[in-house]
């Protein structure tokens, strides 16, 4: 089989000829990506490009300005730098006043980091969609290249937020739990609308290209501890869902992606209609062992997990093939298994341990993953 086979192989319930094995964010089929750039992680893809099933992280451009829109937008924009950081102090100019945002970014990690949010409180959240909402027109010129690169190596995956999230994102993580639990009537309206937004943009995106898989992320944020199980069944599993069925019957694939605690909603995660859960993390990090989910839904749903990053950053190699192994054992068998990484590196440089035990968990893999 080639990887494009096999992990559409995974998706569609068929037994492939061995469990595919991904490196998640790694991705050795993007030319633009950072890590096929920085030349402390090019032996490492190397290995990646020749051993493993790509997945390819890829999204079409778009010309959003502000939460799922297009809309002009009137932001105020300070640039500051210091020894390690660049620093963006930025001001929203609403049609019903103004908000403050800081972003910050080094770039010897790859990630940006938000120290403050738009919204510190449910009136901010009203100013914040005060701003008029236009749908987004979606920018497919880079279809070709991703196309070409990825080809019969793997398949292309898109990621999407769902509206639970978005409305989430608007603060401080502590901050949205309050809001969400003391004025649930206003939450509960906020994710409406980005609901609306999600699916207009959805319907747009699918209209001018359908890749493989889709990725939904933001679950995580419904699951205990945060919220109880509730909140994921009302704000998470309905909104899902409708993502799901535009999706499939665009003749596409969905992945959920949720961390955390989710052994009291995986019902409501198999209610989405998802074909595929990641990244299954078991404890302490979540609440039920990878074998456990493949007993209560694994004839249904393709699990992609759990091996932990912080094994591959801060383990020994012996024990990273221990893990390796104890996935096998845990959700190998029928097939409906993908082996990865709960994340992945994102430091610059890499740094070597890391690089030895991935080669590990590779190597491992091919060795344990055969049917």
């Amino acid at each position: 089989m080639t990887s494009r086979e096999r992990l559409l192989a995974v998706l569609e319930g068929k037994l492939p000829d061995r469990v595919p094995v991904s490196t998640y964010e790694l991705v050795g089929y993007n030319s633009q990506s950072f890590e096929n750039k920085e030349s402390s992680y090019h032996r490492l893809m190397e290995t990646i490009r020749k051993e493993t099933d790509c997945i390819c992280m890829w999204n079409p451009g778009s010309n959003e300005t502000l939460l799922m829109s297009s809309a002009p937008v009137d932001i105020q924009i300070n640039e500051l730098k210091d020894e390690e950081y660049i620093i963006w102090d930025q001001t929203l100019h609403t049609p019903q006043g103004d908000l403050h945002r800081i972003t910050k970014y080094t770039p010897s990690v790859q990630t940006v980091w938000q120290p403050e949010h738009w919204c510190k409180s449910s009136e901010d959240v009203d100013k914040v969609l005060s701003v008029p909402f236009e749908p987004l027109v979606f920018d497919v010129s880079d279809v070709a290249r991703i196309n070409q690169e990825v080809g019969n190596n793997g398949i292309i995956m898109p990621s999407l937020a769902d509206p639970m999230y978005l409305a989430a994102d608007l603060m401080e993580f502590g901050d949205f739990t309050v809001w969400a639990m003391t004025e649930k009537e206003h939450f509960a309206r906020t994710v409406e609308i980005m609901h609306e937004r999600v699916m207009e943009n959805l319907r747009r995106m699918l209209d001018v290209h359908v890749a493989d898989l889709y990725r939904i992320c933001g679950p995580e944020y419904a699951c205990p501890p945060f919220l109880h199980p509730d909140y994921f069944r009302q704000f998470v599993t309905p909104y899902v869902k409708e993502m799901t069925d535009l999706i499939h019957a665009r003749g596409a694939k969905v992945r959920l992606h949720c961390h955390g605690r989710i052994g009291r909603v995986l019902d409501y995660i198999v209610e989405t209609g998802c074909d595929a859960l990641d990244p299954c993390e078991g404890p302490p990090d979540g609440d039920i062992s990878l074998a456990e989910i493949k007993s209560r839904i694994g004839d249904r749903v393709s699990l992609f997990g759990n091996i932990q990053l912080k094994l591959l950053e801060a383990g020994t190699e012996e024990e990273v093939r221990q893990e390796v192994r104890r996935c096998m054992e845990a959700a190998k068998e029928g097939g409906r298994f993908v082996l990865m990484p709960t994340a992945a590196p994102i430091n610059i440089p890499l740094e070597s341990k890391t690089e030895s035990n991935y080669l590990a968990y590779i190597d491992e893999a091919l060795q344990w993953g055969k049917y």
